[in-house]
């Protein structure tokens, strides 16, 4: 019997839970470390994809190591991340799964369609920022003047697209939050569009601050959908509420 239909008629006890959170933890774990694996044979091609917009900017072939240990970090590191990201949906699905039991019929049918949500933005979020890195990696080269010439380490400019990606899909996840609080009743559509003004300028500002790279075309990449899901938050709004 499925934990669903355990806490359905009210039977689900401390050591059903228990259980649960454990099944749930060693699926997450087995594909976590399937996508490890796989990701540790995709070594090269994740690489890469990822060395690409570096290689197009400042025309060099490869990123420099400076410290012997370096490639096989890099190489874990690589590992950790797409195995992470390959896994992701199961480890979701384990996470939605567990939780499930715990909500009611009315909060269920709102869950599926706000984690379907959630991921697709965060996915849009990382490309996005993968789109952009380019015109963000040229920028930075370019403002230190032509004195420098750019040679970056593997740690630091898989550093920098990581958390451009991470930062653009969690500023992308806004609308969730904004419809997330309408339905609580924290949020009203009216007072969102009484904010338009200073959202704009709070949405800017933000954009400036959790942007890794702090370029203006980052900037401007992260805030314009930001005020564009603003708006999409007020639309939902209102149409929940009818």
């Amino acid at each position: 019997m499925t934990a669903v239909a355990v806490a359905e008629r009210g039977r689900m006890t401390l050591v059903d839970h228990l259980s649960e959170l454990r099944r749930r933890v060693l699926v997450a774990a087995l594909a976590l470390a399937i996508g490890g694996v796989v990701a540790f044979f995709l070594y090269n091609q994740i690489l890469g994809f990822l060395v690409h917009p570096y290689r197009q900017v400042t025309h060099q072939r490869a990123l420099i190591v400076t410290d012997p240990l370096e490639g096989f970090a890099t190489r874990l590191k690589i590992t950790a991340f797409g195995g992470l990201v390959l896994a992701s949906p199961v480890v979701l699905w384990q996470l939605w799964r567990f939780i499930t039991p715990g909500l009611h019929k009315r909060e269920r049918r709102y869950a599926i369609p706000f984690v379907a949500a959630s991921i697709l933005l965060f996915c849009l979020g990382g490309a996005v920022a993968l789109l952009t890195f380019k015109q963000a990696l040229q920028f930075l080269v370019g403002v230190g003047g032509q004195n420098l010439t750019a040679l970056y380490t593997p740690s630091k400019y898989l550093s920098l697209i990581t958390l451009m990606i991470v930062a653009f899909g969690l500023s992308f996840e806004f609308p969730v939050l904004l419809v997330f609080l309408e339905l609580a009743g924290v949020l009203s559509t009216a007072r969102l569009r009484a904010w338009r003004r200073p959202a704009i300028v709070i949405i800017v500002a933000v954009a400036a601050v959790i942007t890794p790279s702090q370029d203006p075309y980052s900037l401007f990449a992260m805030a314009v959908p930001m005020y564009v899901f603003y708006e999409l938050s007020i639309l939902i709004g209102r149409l929940l509420h009818r």
